[in-house]
């Protein structure tokens, strides 16, 4: 048995088991696990290989063939390996390998930490494309392979977790090689001999032909021989398609607990259809809408008619005008006689947001107030007070709208803006300002279908896909940085025409990663290159007051030249503005330069963006590059840069649903999450029902509880 277990234990208590008291962790490894989100035994058999490998037969070293990837059991023919310095390219360490029917030769790119590690007749598993090498030809080599060591020929054996078998590789964990890990899963799965608690309903299992959850734990980590590797590899075996609709069928069943349980909580059923309110929206547009935003303002008008609470997910590309939808659906709520909220993730979009709401509501005569930390007591209390007694219609603010201070008197409608800055507790907090007010969401970070089903699958959907005419599409372009005096001549012909421009670099100060940084080239060109023109700098150590300064005199035009951080990635609306020029662009993530592009290209002149990065970048950055080149379409670009980074990356940790998956992935298993849901929601249709299942959920392991956030709706 495990270190720690005891063979009266109960299965839920085991897998509930530190995993420092595991054979082969301790203390230390276990610190290095639970930093990974790793706690329990629980935990520890929900981490998954990421690859397998077929350690049944190797290739025998003569059989290689050039071009193709193999797995290959040999031991260390030389002296251990040597480390050799190459110009520009830092260490690579070299070693020979050989079995009984050749030799072959590996070599690692900055593999200076393997020297001294390889010992003369020490056996290792190499696995990586063969390549004929440039400079001696005939003679087979192998680039950066996966290497593991399984133990020296004669000191010890390799155990049968290691060959002969198909072999699980996981991703290493700090010091915590996948060797470690293997062997530490294999003696967990070994005590298991029990039935592993099952929470997921017998008749899911059986409509889908899944497996046990015992069977598909054993069967993922440790497959038999006979199974298909490309199955493995690609989780597509009857073991991990259980284990993928598990971890979506849990997160789904969250969603909609919580949807149904919001659904029994009475709203607030508006007026909408007389003529007052038509009117008092028709005060509001500023212009004609496009076809989508009529769309989506008559899908939210029918649920503030609802007698429920609405929760909807208002999705548009930069400048789709989401924002004078919402206004439209403030002047609805206003009119019914209650107060509206907007959040907004930074002090720069709120004050854009209460400006905006501002001048738009001055034809109808509502009040509007900003509520931000930057301002002084005073300010703040007089705003506190006008927002308490229901003076304050349209209350725009940041963080601090859910400070606990702040009370409003009537609350009818709660707007989050860049909903994927905040979290859904942030989002419910606001909401119960007020007697279960409707939640307007809106994100300009473009997320395909299966995506919001994932992250935001507790809201209604509406997406605007079109873009107000009148928009000149803006010209991208990508150079080098020897091209740069080319582009500030541009730069002074836009200004001399009128126009105003945005220099963006991705620091504020110098670095010691050789960065351009915003302070330091401000200073440079307000002296030596544009000593002529007016420019101004914006980035987020100014205080607050300084911060409205400088944008309020970019936006009359009293700056010519904004030189700035990717403060102004989000807020920033300047339709004079056309040219907007990113150094070190190779730098920004793909959506972050997609936002940043969205601040020129506003108004009717034709806009430019100027990417300026190496032509010699290579791979992600240089795909980021040519996608932002080839297309300004931000459901493209948001795909494109979903494929390069994934899933986690593209929403950050704040969106509370996305580290319940440890396998399960959105946009590959698309297919298994739409039936998830499908199953889930139906489910917790009979709450009765649904209670049961989440009961089991948390007898079977309360850390599953908390992962799928259903211990806030059980």
């Amino acid at each position: 048995m495990a270190r720690g277990f005891r063979a009266h234990d109960s299965m839920p208590t085991m897998l509930s088991h530190p995993v420092k008291y595991l054979r082969g962790v301790g203390p230390q490894r276990a610190a290095l696990l639970e930093e990974r989100g790793i706690a329990t035994a629980g935990d520890l058999l929900g981490y998954l290989p990421f690859r397998y490998e077929d350690r049944v037969r190797f290739t025998r070293i003569a059989e290689i063939v050039p071009g193709q990837t193999h797995t290959v059991l040999a031991e260390v023919a030389d002296a251990g390996g040597t480390v050799r310095f190459a110009r520009g390219r830092g260490p690579i360490f070299h070693v020979t390998v050989r079995d009984g029917s050749g030799v072959l030769h590996a070599r690692f790119f900055h593999g200076a930490y393997l020297e001294g590690k390889l010992k003369p007749g020490q056996r290792l598993v190499l696995h990586g494309k063969a390549v004929l090498d440039a400079y001696r030809p005939g003679r087979i080599e192998m680039v950066n392979p996966e290497i593991e060591l399984v133990g020296t020929g004669d000191s010890a054996a390799a155990d049968s977790t290691e060959v002969g078998r198909i072999v699980p590789i996981y991703e290493a964990i700090g010091k915590i090689s996948s060797r470690m890990l293997r062997r530490v899963i294999y003696g967990l799965l070994d005590d298991l001999d029990g039935n592993l608690p099952d929470p997921l309903p017998e008749t899911i299992r059986e409509r889908y032909g899944l497996p046990s959850r015992r069977e598909a734990l054993l069967y993922a980590h440790f497959p038999p021989k006979g199974e298909n590797l490309e199955r493995l590899n690609s989780f597509r075996s009857p073991a991990h398609v259980r284990l993928i609709f598990e971890e979506f069928f849990y997160y789904q069943l969250a969603l909609a607990a919580r949807r149904s349980s919001e659904r029994r909580q009475p709203g607030i059923a508006l007026r909408v259809r007389d003529d007052k309110i038509r009117e008092a929206v028709k005060r509001v547009l500023p212009f004609k809408p496009t076809r989508a935003q009529k769309r989506v303002l008559g899908e939210i008008a029918a649920d503030l008619e609802r007698p429920l609470p609405m929760q909807r997910l208002l999705e548009g590309d930069v400048g789709s005008g989401k924002t004078i939808v919402a206004l439209e659906a403030a002047a609805i709520v206003i009119e019914n006689g209650y107060q509206v909220a907007l959040m907004a993730p930074t002090e720069i979009l709120a004050a854009q947001h209460f400006l905006s709401a501002r001048r738009v509501f001055a034809r109808a005569g509502y009040r509007a107030e900003l509520i931000v930390s930057g301002r002084n007591r005073a300010q703040r209390e007089g705003a506190a007070a006008r927002v308490a007694s229901g003076e304050a219609q349209f209350v725009v603010g940041t963080h601090a709208l859910i400070e606990d201070p702040l009370r409003f008197a009537r609350l009818g409608l709660v707007i989050v803006d860049e909903q994927h800055r905040f979290g859904v507790l942030q989002r419910k907090r606001l909401a119960e300002k007020g007697a279960s007010p409707h939640v307007l969401v809106m994100t300009a970070t473009p997320i395909p279908r299966t995506l919001a089903l994932t992250l935001y699958g507790d809201l209604d959907l509406s997406v605007i896909d079109e873009m107000p005419p009148g928009r000149t599409p803006i010209e991208t372009r990508w150079t080098s940085e020897d091209r740069l005096a080319g582009v500030w001549d541009f730069l002074r012909r836009e200004i001399a025409r009128g126009r105003q421009a945005y220099v963006v670099y991705p620091v504020i100060e110098e670095s010691k990663q050789e960065l351009k940084a915003a302070t330091e080239e401000y200073e440079r060109l307000s002296k030596n290159v544009f000593p002529n023109l007016r420019a101004g700098l914006l980035h987020g150590r100014l205080k607050n007051e300084e911060k409205d300064s400088v944008m309020e005199q970019f936006r009359r035009g009293e700056l010519q030249i904004l030189v700035a951080t990717t403060v102004i990635e989000v807020g920033v609306d300047v339709p004079n503005a056309t040219v907007m020029v990113i150094e070190h662009a190779d730098r920004f993530g793909l959506a972050q330069l997609h936002q940043l592009r969205g601040r020129i290209g506003r108004g009717k002149e034709k806009s430019h963006c100027i990417l300026v990065a190496p032509k010699t970048a290579a791979g992600e950055a240089r795909e980021r590059l040519e996608t932002m080149v080839a297309t300004s379409n931000g459901f493209e670009i948001a795909e494109r840069d979903l494929k390069l980074r994934g899933t986690g990356e593209f929403f950050g940790t704040r969106q509370h649903g996305d580290a319940a998956f440890s396998f399960a992935q959105p946009l590959r298993d698309h297919e298994l999450l739409e039936a998830a849901r499908r199953e889930a929601f139906a489910l917790a249709e009979d709450p009765a029902l649904a209670g049961k299942v989440i009961a089991r959920l948390e007898a079977a392991s309360p850390a599953w509880q908390k992962r799928y956030h259903l211990a806030s709706v059980g």
